[in-house]
């Protein structure tokens, strides 16, 4: 297309070139003036349809790079973790606290919503979870005294904002040790029966989409195995 407009500013100024040495008849001189006239409108034309194109790549590569966002954001949102599934039989202690349970891969898991046991960036137990808890450790002991427990910490995956803590895996991590520490200071559960993990963002069980969503990631998890 440059080679193109580069060949007709050349004839034009071939076409001029006459005119500038003052050798040309009065029909000549209008024609030369039509057919400059018309090569100039033609460019004129070819630069308007470059801009066009111009805008219209320059849209197509906004649209790949949003294409291509969206997609980085979908390949780096773990796969949310599979939601322990209902007991037939009842846990009235647990249910009265706002505690569930169920059952994943052949454990008990039993969740502790971050909404009854911490504040928004914090790692200590609020009145509600301390209550919570003891409920939960009089179940670990008369249903699963002899059992392993791991403590697993799990937030939504907001980055950390205001808050001491550095990361949203430190921030799991200090809640799985606020609850372990208050099920063994506080509850009598055996230290030695107890692990203490923090999982960050890295394992929902929703896809972090809406508030309602976030809130279910947010939550420590007691998964008992039995020996």
């Amino acid at each position: 297309m440059n080679g193109k407009i580069s060949s007709r500013v050349a004839l034009i100024g071939a076409l001029l070139l006459p005119m500038a040495a003052g050798c040309v008849t009065s029909r000549t001189h209008h024609h030369v003036v039509d057919q400059k006239d018309q090569m100039i409108q033609e460019l004129r034309d070819e630069r308007e349809g470059l801009k066009r194109q111009i805008v219209s790549l320059r849209s197509n590569l906004d649209n790949a790079h949003g294409e291509l966002a969206n997609a980085s954001a979908q390949m780096s949102e773990p796969a949310p973790t599979a939601v322990p599934e209902p007991r037939s039989d009842k846990i009235p202690e647990l249910d009265n606290v706002g505690v569930s349970y169920g059952m994943r891969d052949g454990n008990m898991v039993i969740t502790i919503p971050s909404a009854i046991t911490f504040k928004s960036g914090e790692a200590t137990l609020a009145k509600e979870g301390e209550k919570a808890l003891r409920s939960v450790a009089a179940t670990l002991k008369s249903k699963y005294g002899s059992g392993k427990y791991s403590i697993e910490g799990h937030t939504d995956s907001d980055p950390i904002k205001k808050s001491k803590f550095a990361s949203n895996r430190e921030l799991s991590i200090a809640r799985a040790r606020a609850v372990h520490t208050f099920l063994v200071v506080e509850c009598g559960i055996p230290d030695g029966q107890c692990l203490v993990v923090g999982h960050g963002e890295y394992q929902p069980v929703a896809s972090n989409k809406t508030d309602k969503d976030k809130a279910k990631n947010r939550r420590v998890e007691i998964i008992v195995f039995k020996n």
